[in-house]
């Protein structure tokens, strides 16, 4: 990976976390401070706690996903700590997408003339499942290259020997 693509990637994550770290800051504020809406509607707090924890495992995955990008500029990426950094993100991907069904729970009862809206956002829950599945088989891969790498190493070091 290039310097370029390494700093384009870095300033896209560095903006992700700072914007999410606002955003969750002032959902915290509006939670403690008790500033409901003043229509007469019913108090949002369990929507902005699940919008506090969805913004959280966003912010655990583009940590995870910074450390994999230093591992991959120092060329240690095909290595057994990088699936530390991996299952990490599955982990968030699944709380992520068990935020978002508890989120369509939550406002399923108010769209009972309008069902359709609950399975889709149901649906775009197990979209975000999906997501996860597909790292999973990404982390496969991983571990398939770093086999790959570590009997490359065994081979050349026989070969040395030989030599």
């Amino acid at each position: 990976m290039g310097k370029l693509t390494v700093r384009a990637l870095r300033a896209v994550l560095a903006v992700v976390l700072a914007g999410t770290v606002f955003v969750q800051a002032l959902m915290v504020w509006t939670l403690v401070s008790g500033n409901d809406p003043e229509d007469g509607s019913l108090p949002l707090t369990p929507l902005r706690v699940l919008t506090i924890l969805g913004i959280g495992t966003i912010q655990v995955a583009v940590t995870c996903v910074w450390r994999l990008v230093a591992m991959v500029r120092r060329g240690t990426v095909f290595s057994h700590a990088a699936f530390r950094y991996v299952d990490v993100i599955i982990g968030a991907i699944v709380a992520a997408a068990l935020v978002w069904f508890a989120v369509t729970a939550f406002n399923a009862p108010g769209q009972r003339d309008d069902p359709g809206v609950t399975v889709i956002m149901a649906g775009i829950g197990v979209a975000i499942l999906g997501v996860a599945l597909i790292v999973l088989v990404l982390r496969m891969l991983l571990a398939q290259a770093v086999a790959r790498d570590i009997e490359a190493a065994q081979m050349q070091a026989e070969l040395d020997e030989v030599i």
